[in-house]
């Protein structure tokens, strides 16, 4: 079981992380996430074979 300290600390944790990142997308250094481009991917893929045995 997780006693509140726990939460707390968890939290504060999540937080900060979280602040750290507002910050980096501030400064530019944001980046794509990998499922993004997974995403873009999987419909040139799916785009392309529709193409190719509808066409």
């Amino acid at each position: 079981m997780t006693t509140p300290e726990d939460r707390q600390n968890r939290f504060e944790r999540r937080r900060e992380k979280i602040v750290a990142e507002v910050q980096a997308n501030r400064r530019g250094e944001y980046r794509v996430p990998t499922w993004v481009y997974a995403v873009i991917l999987g419909v040139i893929v799916v785009g392309w074979g529709a193409f190719v045995i509808l066409g």
